[in-house]
């Protein structure tokens, strides 16, 4: 194995080479071969051998994402009921939940999810090579760092109300919105915390107990919802109180399950080699960061669309996101045990499952096109939209979930810098320009964002308007 080990140019053979090893990493290209031991499959010839590893390679997966996709969805629907909860409040305090959901949490969850991806790739690989006394340091270097973005982050949260007033939120709308976003700092660092968990957790299969915490917290965070917003009449505030504190849950019952020592040698406690080596690691969690960056235009995005054909979007981003988790930590494993084989073929079967999952959603999508739209509005306007975005829509879907898969496979084999430079290029290069041609040069969705933000504006009675 020391001898496989020498080959992987993402993994170091003794903790004392650890500089080496995140140099190492921060360097590596997609020009990097992995040398295959004994215990890697078999090259595939035939039909049948494709069927026959298929079929395996399919189990395990699937035993990674089923839970991931659970608990993505899980805690993506924390925020989707508080913001149906604050539906029944006010019109003002269900835009003010939506756009901090949307647009300010929306953009630190994607920074803190990008940076916090580095452990995918140094946690799964150390895993798979056996070094799993490596993990425990990781983490805790990944808690400096995100929490010290929260820090930075912190600003953005503060001053919320004048940025959506600068980029084109209505003024009552913007104001609400940013009281709440200063309500949810104490999300931003549950955020900083909880992902390097996830990858910490993910990285040795420990998917399930990560489903059943979310479970229970969605559970709870329901009927505390309902609690505090509607029956105590807490309206915003009492949003605020239950949607921290349940993000809060999650991240204390995680520490609870790894700090009673069911991780093994993976967590041994608190060192101060997490203070070591901090900039090369920063380095790696920036490349992740930037990997994500498409947050930013995709929030702004659905502060104009809100929430009816991009709600949906949001369920089946959930599934990709718990398929890049699965397929991660298999390419990673697989890499750090020298079976680079193994790890290819993990991609075939990822990118197979995760396309007929996509066309599957869209067909069912297409064909409920008349039907589905009555259950977001009983406004005549807002269905005749929906069903015109619906083959956008259907198209959006099937791409988002290969997608997400491609990322996982590169972030699993180290490459955050190549998946940062293809998003950045998409996304700003194309994606900016071509949206701003295509929605205000060409009009051909400028009206409907404004037509919609006056909407969310609300009537203009004092009564219907009121913040709790």
């Amino acid at each position: 194995m020391e001898e496989n080990n020498n080959n992987q140019p993402l993994l170091s053979s003794r903790e004392d080479n650890q500089n080496n090893h995140l140099e190492t990493l921060l360097s590596t290209t997609s020009n990097h071969s992995f040398t295959a031991d004994a215990d890697d499959i078999q090259p595939i010839n035939t039909v049948r051998d494709f069927y026959k590893e298929f079929k395996v390679e399919s189990k395990k997966l699937w035993f990674l994402a089923g839970p991931a996709i659970f608990t993505s969805i899980c805690q993506y629907s924390l925020g989707a009921i508080t913001q149906v909860f604050a539906g029944h409040v006010s019109t003002i305090a269900l835009a003010a939940v939506s756009v901090e959901n949307s647009v300010i949490a929306g953009f630190s969850f994607g920074i803190m999810l990008g940076m916090g991806s580095a452990l995918e790739t140094l946690c799964g690989q150390a895993f798979g090579a056996g070094q799993h006394d490596m993990l425990g340091i990781y983490m805790q270097r990944s808690w400096v760092i995100l929490n010290s973005t929260g820090v930075i982050l912190c600003f953005l949260y503060i001053f919320a109300s004048k940025l959506l007033k600068l980029i084109g939120q209505t003024t009552e709308i913007s104001e609400a919105a940013g009281l709440f976003a200063v309500w949810m700092i104490p999300q931003l660092f549950a955020y900083a915390m909880n992902f390097p968990i996830a990858k910490f957790l993910q990285a040795q299969s420990k998917m399930m107990v990560m489903a059943i915490i979310s479970a229970v917290a969605l559970v709870f965070h329901t009927f505390f919802s309902w609690l505090l917003i509607l029956k105590l009449d807490w309206g915003m505030a009492g949003a605020a109180v239950v949607l921290n504190v349940s993000w809060w849950f999650i991240v204390v019952a995680q520490l609870a399950y790894i700090f009673s020592g069911t991780c093994g040698r993976a967590w041994s406690g608190f060192s101060s080699k997490a203070f070591q080596n901090l900039w090369g690691f920063v380095r790696l969690s920036l490349a992740s960061a930037f990997g994500t960056s498409w947050h930013l235009f995709s929030s702004l995005d659905i502060l104009r669309m809100q929430k009816f054909p991009m709600n949906i979007l949001g369920w089946t981003v959930m599934v990709a996101l718990g398929i890049n988790a699965a397929i991660s930590v298999r390419v990673s494993n697989e890499l750090g045990a020298a079976h680079p084989r193994t790890a290819k073929f993990s991609l075939v079967v990822a990118v197979i499952s995760s396309f007929i999952i996509g066309l599957v959603l869209s067909i069912i999508l297409i064909a409920s096109r008349n039907e589905y739209p009555t259950l977001f509005s009983d406004d005549s306007d807002v269905e005749t939209l929906v069903k015109k975005l619906t083959p956008v829509l259907a198209t959006c879907i099937l791409i988002n979930n290969i997608q997400p898969v491609l990322s996982g496979v590169a972030i699993g084999a180290g490459w955050q810098a190549a998946v940062a430079y293809v998003n950045i290029v998409c996304y700003y290069v194309f994606g900016v320009p071509l949206g701003l041609l295509m929605g205000y040069k060409l009009d051909m969705g400028a009206s409907v964002a404004e037509d919609r933000i006056r909407k969310w504006g609300g009537p203009d009675s004092k009564e219907d308007n009121d913040i709790h």
